[in-house]
């Protein structure tokens, strides 16, 4: 069960090598998380990841997850349930993608929306279901400001998270009352210490960057106001409410 600030003793992340991911796993593990299960296809990085995660104290364990095979996630993640409660879901996993290749190459493009909407979908609904059954539970999606509105240079990107932005919001209400709380989690720009995280290497810079631990913190804050909605830096709150309402006009000249 969460403790009595809200944070939880276990923690399921969908995106075991996500770098957000593992900077919230170890902040919250230095608030008493105990167990902590990493989800994503085997490889070194997330052995590598679980060893870490070990010695700062937690029980980890690992779980073949992907998110292209959604046939499969009732079955893996239905296990990882009934070995225990699981107090929180941080659904982590996500490509960028190419656009220009992206573009040129539609099977490219499907393979984003199918990864960071579909399999998003489906993992989603099945955590949301079992936690619900357990009576409780934080489900935290990372979704990102390039879903508030779609920019030339990462419109496939873009809307595959406004899509995963929507269904979460929607999840959220669907879950109102039945002690399961939905939070959507929209950074702006992720760089890593002073360079780039994986997923946004070889992006130019841009304003009001974060770092996976700013994100991190912010889904703690989060996670004690039961907030359900967490901008990273809060100023992109309002930044994006006025890009929202821009004329496309203006739009499409700004340096977005």
């Amino acid at each position: 069960m969460k403790d009595a600030f809200g944070l939880p003793r276990s923690l399921l992340i969908l995106g075991g090598t996500s770098e957000i991911g593992l900077a919230t796993a170890r902040r919250l593990i230095a608030r008493r998380a105990r167990t902590v299960w990493l989800a994503g296809r085997p490889s070194p990085a997330l052995d590598t990841a679980a060893d870490r995660l070990r010695t700062l104290g937690a029980d980890v364990r690992t779980v073949d997850f992907d998110a292209l095979d959604p046939g499969s996630h009732e079955e893996v993640l239905g296990k990882v349930f009934a070995e225990g409660a699981i107090d929180m879901v941080l659904l982590a996993f996500g490509v960028l993608g190419d656009q220009a290749h992206d573009e040129a190459e539609p099977l490219a493009a499907v393979r984003v929306a199918q990864t960071n909407y579909t399999g998003a979908v489906s993992a989603g609904l099945v955590c949301a279901g079992a936690m619900q059954t357990q009576g409780h539970g934080s489900l935290v999606v990372l979704s990102s400001v390039a879903g508030e509105r779609a920019r030339r240079a990462d419109f496939i990107y873009g809307s595959s998270k406004a899509g995963l932005d929507a269904f979460a919001q929607g999840l959220g209400d669907a879950m109102y009352g039945t002690g399961v709380q939905v939070m959507v989690v929209r950074p702006g720009f992720v760089r890593s210490g002073s360079v780039r995280s994986r997923t946004t290497a070889g992006w130019p810079e841009t304003p009001l960057a974060t770092t996976p631990e700013a994100v991190a913190t912010a889904i703690e804050l989060g996670l004690r106001r039961r907030s359900e909605t967490v901008w990273v830096p809060g100023a992109l709150r309002v930044v994006m409410a006025a890009v929202r309402h821009l004329p496309r006009p203006l739009f499409r000249r700004l340096p977005l």
